[in-house]
């Protein structure tokens, strides 16, 4: 399970927050936490954060200028915030709070499980969104079970086991790179990349060739084309993932 750090914004310690901080650990969590001041804040976001949690009580409330402080850094960070605390303090909170920037708020009493568990489900929800997308065209499912294995850490990938079903994926969501097989029965990778590159709404989407074609007929038969990219099925998978993480470092669109 990946480690990803969440800032737990609260006043002071005691068995409540000893709890949370446990329960966030054990979904995955490394937990910062500090208090809503806006030296510490600034410190803690140093780190790159999935989130902040933030318990709502009087001593946040009341004292000047804590939420304010919060506002100011979620607004200048972008990270999104959760919200605990007891109903009649989270609807004050959320005079003080953007709205679009609050993503749940946790209603004492909670089961503190509950909490991590719906937290870690909504930041990887997040996560998962946010991911660069990558289209896999082949026609050997086998295949397209192992890109999607080597990629999928770090992308959204969607396969596709035809030329037909890649376009009409691309119809429902516009991928941000498609991995394209040369041969294909029916419709083999040269005509796919044709009708991608003949259609206005696909013609910008970047395409790269990962076959087991490598004589220089097929290559070069492809580019007038303009493929962005020819890699092979026999390289090892950790220089593919190599390829496609150097394509979107250097990619300008």
């Amino acid at each position: 399970m990946r480690r990803d750090n969440i800032l737990f914004v609260t006043e002071g310690k005691n068995y409540l927050n000893e709890s949370i901080i446990d329960n966030l650990s054990d979904k995955g969590f490394k937990v910062i936490q500090c208090a809503a001041e806006k030296e510490e804040l600034e410190s803690a976001t140093q780190h790159s954060v999935v989130g902040m949690l933030l318990f709502v009580d009087d001593r946040v409330l009341k004292a000047a200028n804590k939420l304010e402080c919060v506002k100011e850094c979620v607004l200048r960070e972008d990270i999104p915030i959760f919200l605990l605390g007891q109903k009649e303090d989270i609807d004050r909170a959320m005079t003080v709070l953007p709205p679009h920037t609050v993503r749940e708020s946790y209603i004492r009493p909670i089961d503190i499980k509950d909490v991590a568990i719906n937290i870690r489900m909504d930041v990887d929800r997040l996560s998962y969104e946010e991911r660069q997308s990558i289209l896999v065209v082949d026609d050997s499912g086998a295949y397209l079970r192992s890109v999607r294995e080597w990629l999928g850490d770090k992308y959204q990938v969607v396969l596709a086991n035809s030329g037909a079903m890649a376009i009409k994926s691309m119809t429902l969501k516009k991928p941000d790179l498609v991995l394209l097989d040369y041969e294909m029965p029916i419709v083999d990778g040269k005509q796919v990349l044709e009708m991608i590159r003949s259609e206005t709404e696909f013609s910008d989407v970047p395409v790269i060739f990962l076959t087991g074609k490598n004589d220089k007929k097929s290559i070069m038969g492809v580019m007038s084309l303009k493929p962005n990219g020819y890699l092979l099925k026999t390289m090892d998978p950790i220089e593919i993932i190599r390829a496609v993480d150097e394509f979107f470092s250097t990619y300008k669109g």
